[in-house]
């Protein structure tokens, strides 16, 4: 083998680096770090997208929705409560019915002034039951009405708040009867069913022949008492009506 001086030691030979080879688009060399940027940047619009086309849709459809049952849950607590109101106007309405029944029951009506007369003569009655035989016995006297069917008030004499809405039957009473027969008849008046009204009440000692010749009777002596008594009624709606389109007549 031949060894010529031509040879080139190793050491001597050197290697020129060779540039990587990257792609273009648009001119652009897409490095790794290009690369990195754009693919940040593709993530960003790919979430962008997202949110823009598939979430804001659905939570703006969630807002919807709940705006739609906070309405619905409103009527429903609204129609509860109208339910509940009208339940409370229901029991009111009845109360009212009830107390204003009760009320009528008070006041005199047609059947009541045509007894009214056989009352008070039992109430007079009923305290002599029990009287010695010689002891002076209460009695009826008078029983005149005034006028001959009721009347409506309309003169404001129990209070302009009525006038209209009531009847009146007026009736003028005289009895006779020793003092304590006398209260207590007037308190069994004021214990009979319909509203009476006592007035113009004047007592006066009775003019016997036995008060005049100065007799002791027993019980005391007798007295002679007049008073007018009214009987309430409540006008009918027709009545009611006719007076309120008549003011003048009140």
């Amino acid at each position: 083998m031949t060894i010529t001086e031509d040879f080139i030691p190793e050491e001597t030979i050197e290697f020129q680096p060779v540039a990587p080879s990257y792609p273009k688009a648009f001119g652009v060399t897409l490095t790794p770090g290009v690369s990195g940027v754009l693919i940040a940047l593709l993530g960003l619009a790919g979430g962008v997208y997202l949110v823009v086309n598939l979430l804001m849709p659905t939570w703006q459809r969630h807002q919807e929705l709940q705006a739609s049952r906070d309405e619905k849950n409103a009527l429903v607590a609204q129609k509860q409560l109208t339910i509940q109101q009208a339940e409370q106007v229901r029991a009111e309405l009845a109360q009212v019915r009830q107390q204003n029944a009760q009320v009528l029951t008070l006041f005199a009506d047609e059947r009541t002034l045509d007894t009214l007369l056989l009352d008070l003569n039992r109430v007079v009655e009923s305290g002599n039951a029990q009287l010695p035989q010689n002891a002076p016995r209460a009695r009826l006297k008078r029983f005149v009405p005034i006028n001959q069917s009721p009347e409506i008030v309309s003169d404001g004499s129990l209070g302009s708040a009525v006038n209209g809405k009531l009847k009146r039957q007026a009736v003028n009473i005289e009895l006779e009867g020793t003092f304590e027969q006398t209260q207590a008849i007037i308190r069994n008046i004021e214990r009979l069913q319909p509203l009476l009204i006592v007035k113009d009440y004047q007592s006066s000692l009775a003019q016997s022949g036995d008060q005049q010749a100065g007799v002791i009777q027993p019980g005391g002596p007798v007295i002679t008492t007049s008073f007018q008594l009214e009987a309430l009624m409540p006008a009918s709606p027709a009545e009611a009506a006719s007076a309120a389109s008549n003011p003048e007549q009140q």
